[in-house]
Order: structure tokens, then sequence, then C-alpha cells
């Protein structure tokens, strides 16, 4: 597996933002896609949000390989977000928040983030949602099943993220008619799934006020290297093709998953390895 570092850049013009790095899809980090001036930066911390929030109950989600036979992750607990806030802060854990939209439940938050939008208004801000996380916790390989490019921003603490883009699908072990590799990137097993050697990627860390571009389709494994909080904004796939995709995924294909899953139960899940498997050994053999 090979990784090259992400390119990191800041004062792009528009222009330059869309032609190098958008609409080519390459991944980029931006350092000043969130200005310095927005008052999350400093007003938000862990003591805040306990005021505002902490007796909220959410869901809070596993290790990796949870719900591997799943095309989206299950909930392994509840919690108030006072107390997992205390939990991360206290000590490393794998628990992490998924898609949590905390400025739905507080709006005047939106108040406190100003963007420097380069895609000339494709960003959907109204709809961030924010990921929490302990240290050491970390997503399973995936890409986003509605095929937005994604741009997350580092709150508190330091992510990494290796990105590959979606042609590497075979060589990821994707298991068809889901949008996750059943592989562990992060301590791989070459004898078990050789394909991984062949990967060819980018690396990125972040830390608060930085943000990274993830492009539409491409896979995301995020690893989080101390405890904290990043928000996420989409812009809609630009291409047909990936925008006919993101609604086949959503309205077609987790569907058609899931009651394949309640008929045929673990038999279905064992056929999709056996033919992620054979994917993989394919790919690997046109490369050599």
């Amino acid at each position: 597996m090979q990784l090259k570092k992400t390119d990191r850049r800041s004062g792009l013009s528009s222009k330059e933002f869309l032609d190098q790095y958008f609409n080519k899809g390459i991944p980029v980090i931006l350092e000043d896609f969130i200005s310095k001036d927005s008052p999350a930066l400093s007003k938000w911390n862990y003591d805040y949000f306990k005021q505002i929030a902490g007796d909220q109950v959410i869901e809070l989600y596993g290790k990796e390989d949870t719900s591997n036979d799943r095309a989206k992750s299950a909930p392994v607990t509840k919690m108030k977000f006072a107390e997992y806030l205390d939990l991360i802060e206290r000590e490393p854990t794998d628990l992490r928040i998924f898609l949590f939209n905390l400025i739905k439940l507080k709006p005047e938050l939106n108040n406190d983030i100003i963007y420097n939008d380069l895609t000339h208004g494709k960003v959907l801000k109204w709809l961030p949602f924010l990921f929490f996380g302990g240290e050491g916790s970390s997503t399973r390989n995936h890409f986003d099943i509605d095929m937005s490019h994604v741009f997350i921003t580092q709150y508190k603490g330091i992510k990494r993220i290796w990105l590959f883009p979606l042609d590497q699908s075979d060589l990821m072990y994707k298991l068809p008619y889901n949008f996750h590799s059943i592989a562990n990137l992060k301590s791989p097993d070459y004898s078990k799934y050789p394909a991984l050697k062949f990967l060819n990627g980018y690396e990125a860390e972040i830390h608060p006020g930085e943000t990274l571009l993830m492009p539409s389709g491409y896979w995301h494994y995020i690893q989080y290297v101390t405890e904290g909080y990043s928000i996420s904004v989409r812009a809609l796939p630009s291409k047909r093709m990936d925008k006919w995709r993101g609604f086949r995924n959503l309205v077609i294909t987790r569907h058609f998953d899931n009651t394949m899953r309640k008929i045929f139960k673990d038999r279905w899940y064992q056929y999709k390895i056996a033919i992620a498997t054979s994917r993989a050994n394919r790919a690997i053999k046109k490369i050599k």
C-alpha cells in the first residue's frame, strides 16, 4: 500500500481550486476554507457543548469492523452527550458519534462558522454533520453512499485520513451492494488480503481550522490520532454518472441488500465475501 501526502493550500482563488482540485477529483487540505474569524474556532469547546446540549441522548458507534455485513453500521450503545464528552476527555475509546446534526438542534451555532466557499455556492452549508471520536478510534473504510464531495473541517484534535479513488474498489475488497471494505487497512493482513499491497492513495492529517476536500466517490479511512471532533458539509456530485450512482445507492442498492440479508442471513454475507475476494484476485492479475 502506497500513500502520498495530500497537497496543502491556502489563498487559492475559486478558479484555481475548481481547476486544480475540485473538478479533477483530487483531494486537498485547505487551510482557509473556514475563516480564522469564525467564532466557532475559539468559542466552541466541550464545556460549551455540555451547557447547550449535554442532556441530549446520542447514539454511539463502535469498532470499525462492527456490522461488517450491513451497508450501514449499527449503533452499539446510547449515552448522554455530556457523559460521552467526559469519556473521550478521560481515556481512549472506540466509541464514536457519527452524523450528529447538533446544528439542527441548535441552529444558532451556524452563525459561528464563516466559510470561504470556493465552489461558487455548491456547498450545502445548511446540512452540517458533527463527528466525535476518542483517541485511537477509527471508522471502517468506506465511500459515501450519496457520492457527494465532502469538506471535513477539524475543530479539536487531530485526524489522519487515508483516501483512495473509487476505481480501486476491487483492490479494497469492497463488498458488492455495500459501500465499505472488509479488510483492515491499519493492520493489513497481506496473506489474507494480498490486493491491499497494490493500493495507491493519499494521506492527510488535519488539525484544528484545517479542511480536507474528499472528492466524490473517494474511499476514506478516518483515524482519530487524538480525541476530538470535526464538522462536514457537502457539495452534490458534479458528474452525471456520480449523481446516478448516488441516487441508485440511496434508493435501490441499500434496500436490496437489506432485503437479501433478511432472507438469506449469513449466507448472503458469505456470498458477498466470495465475490469481493474473486474481484480482488482478478484485479491483481490485471496489474501483474
